[in-house]
């Protein structure tokens, strides 16, 4: 690996170069905590890992990502030390670097944003307000009828109970942003406490760390110490089913709210056995620091130590993103399904909102509350950290306001009669009169487009209107393989370290895998189903053993059905503009539908091959 950042790296944040000073001084390299973790098995102990990171390279700016951040080492430890602190703190100064947030965390980074914007949060404070119940994101999404019925519940006892539906940015907090972090998580307190809020009750566990490490001068409860305070039970139910309990890592130091979970299942008449890892050495459920982003086999390597030990009993938690992990190898559950809905989380019939639908109903959620309780004190929340005071709507407004355009466009040019004299023929024999130099320009542009990430359909429609259905597919489809020829030995030849520190990820791996495994046949299974961005993909087979002729013979043979359908489509489109519907656009428009049917009739016949690279 070369240096990817500057030659002279800038002076280590002072936090960081404690932390790691810590370690090495410290650690006595015992098996203890990497015997118990995939990643330090693989990476090494903490004292190797600290002695042996430099942040003037790529490698261990992103090393710190594949830890789940949840301190079982810490907890096993016998000199008390704290590796997760360290990693947290490498994570920050990656950040400070501009390395993080990772491609991969793209989606996680969208997920938080969403939730902190006008479109799904909402305030809604009684008259007297002291204390907030606090849903979290993937509960009230998940969960939305638990969710109300809870609320329901605590508000019998707590009238002036308010409500918050929002966002407590940890995601951003684990990916080391925290500037982001601070200014989003305080704006939000500030205005809680400027209410009068003196209290905060949350459901998720991870919004409790964050309240309780970030909250002050607000004090952080959780549902399961006030149920279990309150009591909730059916005198009349006979035991249910023997029952085991996950305890989100985010709480292993946490010992009443485990007691509260527990004794929450008791009373919802579940009789508990424990797990060899529980309590404050439970381990994670994979989801933790966001990791499954760059890799697939340290979450599952933590996944199979729990349905190891749960020996097929339903595991309960108290964490919907532990359910929703978990759930991928085991049966499990939510403690607060399990007493709001006990028979049909013991029949195994509870069925819970997945993505994307999980937007839908945190918008139907909050529409329920503005309509059910018209509270003294209400707001939706439009700050954004980077950005200022913006609105959430702005970016679907701009991109209506860009289709509208587009559409006002095409009938503007129709009213007015420009195209009228101007026929698809008459405009390829003026290109035809350019001589060679017309293809040769399509054909550069082409060439250079995806090298430099250019989009390529734009160019295919293009060849299309100017050369025709023939030719429109021979310099297009030459194009397009020249193009990813070129992309290709960049990557192999020119800028391999550069593209392989960015190239990184589950998904990755596996393709690089699959390539040593089936050489072509993973090409052709990755043209023709879209299960990577065509550009990066290009970029990806040079890093990968697969040489560079079959490489570029099944690019150009399985790219050219998508090629053709699209040329032949584009041909007829000035005719469409005038108004008329020629027999090219209808063969373009069933050759379209035709080729999106290609994805699902390869993913049929090798599905293998689609499981090992999803």
């Amino acid at each position: 690996m070369t240096h990817d950042t500057q030659n002279e790296a800038p002076l280590l944040r002072r936090k960081l170069s404690e932390q790691i000073a810590l370690i090495v001084e410290t650690c006595i390299e015992c098996p203890q905590c990497s015997s118990q973790c995939a990643f330090l098995k693989e990476h090494g102990n903490p004292r190797q890992i600290a002695s042996g990171w430099d942040p003037g390279r790529m490698e261990s700016l992103t090393l710190p990502f594949l830890c789940n951040l949840c301190d079982l080492c810490g907890s096993v430890c016998p000199v008390n030390l704290n590796p997760g602190a360290m990693f947290l703190e490498m994570r920050r100064e990656a950040a400070a670097r501009g390395v993080s947030p990772r491609p991969e965390h793209r989606g996680m980074i969208a997920y938080e944003r969403r939730g902190t914007s006008s479109r799904y949060s909402w305030y809604s404070l009684p008259e007297g307000c002291r204390t907030v119940f606090f849903p979290g994101c993937t509960f009230a999404g998940t969960r939305s009828d638990t969710t109300l019925a809870l609320y329901e519940r605590i508000r019998s006892d707590i009238p002036d109970l308010g409500i918050v539906l929002d966002c407590c940015t940890k995601p951003s907090h684990d990916l080391g942003r925290d500037g982001f972090f601070h200014a989003m998580f305080d704006e939000m307190k500030n205005w809680l406490t400027g209410q009068g809020v003196t209290s905060v009750m949350v459901v998720c566990p991870n919004c409790y760390k964050v309240f309780n490490h970030y909250g002050s001068p607000l004090t952080v409860t959780t549902v399961y110490g006030f149920l279990a305070e309150k009591g909730m039970t059916d005198p009349g139910r006979e035991t249910l089913k023997t029952v085991t309990i996950h305890d989100p890592c985010v709480l292993r130091h946490e010992p009443k709210i485990q007691d509260a979970v527990r004794q929450l299942a008791s009373l919802g008449h579940f009789r508990v056995e424990e797990m060899t890892h529980s309590k404050a050495n439970t381990v994670c459920c994979g989801e933790g620091g966001t990791v499954g982003a760059l890799s697939a086999k340290f979450p599952e390597a933590w996944q199979t130590i729990r349905r190891e030990e749960a020996r097929g009993l339903l595991i309960l938690t108290s964490c919907a993103g532990c359910v929703g992990q978990l759930k991928k190898m085991t049966p499990t559950e939510h403690i607060l399904d399990a007493l709001f809905h006990p028979e049909a989380v013991t029949e195994g019939k509870r069925k819970v909102t997945g993505a994307p639908l999980t937007y839908v109903k945190r918008m139907l959620l909050k529409r329920h509350l503005r309509k059910a309780h018209p509270d003294h004190v209400t707001r939706e929340r439009t700050f954004q950290a980077e950005t200022g005071p913006v609105s959430s709507t702005a970016s679907a407004l701009m991109k209506l306001l860009v289709l509208g355009l587009v559409a006002a466009a095409i009938a503007g040019i129709h009213a007015s009669g420009l195209l009228r004299h101007v026929e698809p023929e008459t405009l390829r024999q003026a290109v035809a009169s350019w001589g060679a130099l017309a293809p040769m320009v399509y054909l550069l542009i082409y060439a250079v487009a995806p090298a430099l990430f250019l989009p390529g359909m734009p160019l295919t429609l293009l060849g299309g209107v100017l050369f025709g259905p023939f030719w429109g597919v021979v310099y297009s489809i030459t194009g397009a393989t020249t193009g990813a020829g070129v992309a290709f030995l960049v990557s192999r030849y020119l800028a391999r370290d550069w593209i392989k520190a960015r190239l990184t990820g589950p998904r990755w791996q596996k393709l690089d895998e699959g390539v040593e495994k089936n050489g072509w046949k993973i090409v052709a299974f990755t043209r023709l189903v879209p299960l990577f961005p065509f550009n990066l993909l290009n970029y990806a087979f040079g890093l990968t053993s697969i040489r560079f002729l079959p490489y570029v013979l099944t690019s150009f043979i399985c790219m050219l059905p998508v090629c053709i359908a699209f040329i032949v489509f584009s041909s007829s489109l000035l005719d469409l503009m005038k108004g008329k519907v020629s027999p090219a656009l209808i063969i373009g428009i069933l050759l379209i539908a035709a080729v999106s049917l290609i994805p699902v009739l390869v993913r049929w016949l090798r599905k293998k091959e689609v499981d090992e690279l999803e």
